[in-house]
């Protein structure tokens, strides 16, 4: 599942080379892709032809276009979802689902998803918000986020730290990869329980999360296979520079123990037992 910086990368390239455009056509070629737009790809189509694109913005890992019109078009890229940018004369591609064409004759944007599990709509007047995203919180490298907000938030939670890294209403963006490799820095285990945990100890956990993203982005995410590429189809290297996800039995790249897989909700938690030992009843730390 593309993260915050997968997005962001995806945004950065959609502001590039979609704002100050105006869309011509819309061509819905399957109905899952536009499923969360309830009045069905017909009208998605029809409130979006001449309308001029005015922004891309991001709330964690939710796109949105803000449209002359005060509405938006919200994109959620799923498991395997891609934005792309393409020349009018390039081949379709085998699990095209939207393409949108500009008056300016230029690239086109096709929405390629494969495993169906994302999804477009337009949310009526959503231009500065929409509503259907409203309720995700912040993400660590929005301006407007509070550290100290989240720190509260994060104490009073009464769970384990990374179930409350993941929990979008808390602080947006932030997935499994990035949670693993942001406790590994912090050397904090999963499992810790966020009412244990010290003032300096989330704020050097908070650190990390930015310094995690921040790394990302600039590397242009994480492809651990050709799903996730950016507006270009270019895939991300972040994985170069991963500590511990995905390295079951590697060395641990601060004191050369093994590092360890644990089944987590479903999916994978990876940790060094040296440096991110369980923690004991009732351990603060500090």
């Amino acid at each position: 599942m593309p993260e915050l910086p997968e997005v962001e990368t995806v945004r950065q390239g959609l502001d590039r080379w979609v704002t100050g455009r105006r869309i011509a056509a819309v061509e819905v070629r399957h109905p899952r892709a536009v499923r969360r737009h309830l009045p069905g790809g017909g009208h998605f189509a029809e409130v979006l032809v001449g309308r001029t694109v005015l922004d891309v913005r991001r709330r964690g890992k939710y796109l949105w276009l803000p449209l002359d019109s005060g509405d938006a078009i919200v994109g959620h890229l799923g498991m395997s979802g891609q934005l792309l940018l393409q020349p009018a004369e390039a081949a379709d591609e085998p699990h095209l689902r939207v393409r949108f064409r500009f008056a300016d004759d230029g690239a086109q944007l096709r929405f390629v998803d494969q495993r169906t599990f994302g999804g477009l709509a337009v949310s009526a007047g959503g231009a500065e918000l929409p509503k259907e995203i409203a309720h995700i919180a912040r993400d660590p490298m929005d301006p407007d986020f509070s550290a100290a907000g989240f720190a509260t938030a994060l104490r009073r939670r009464r769970t384990e730290v990374k179930r409350a890294l993941l929990d979008q209403t808390l602080i947006s963006g932030v997935g499994n990869i990035y949670a693993d490799e942001a406790l590994w820095r912090a050397k904090l285990h999963g499992v810790r329980p966020t009412d244990a945990l010290s003032g300096p100890a989330v704020s050097r956990l908070l650190g990390h999360v930015r310094d995690v993203l921040g790394e990302a982005i600039a590397a242009g995410g994480t492809s651990f296979d050709a799903l996730y590429v950016n507006v270009n189809g270019e895939s991300g290297y972040f994985d170069r520079a991963l500590h511990v996800y995905g390295r079951e039995g590697e060395p641990c790249d601060r004191c050369g123990t093994p590092i360890r897989r644990e089944a987590f909700m479903n999916r994978s938690s990876y940790s060094c037992p040296r440096c991110q030992p369980r923690p004991r009843a009732l351990l603060t730390t500090r």
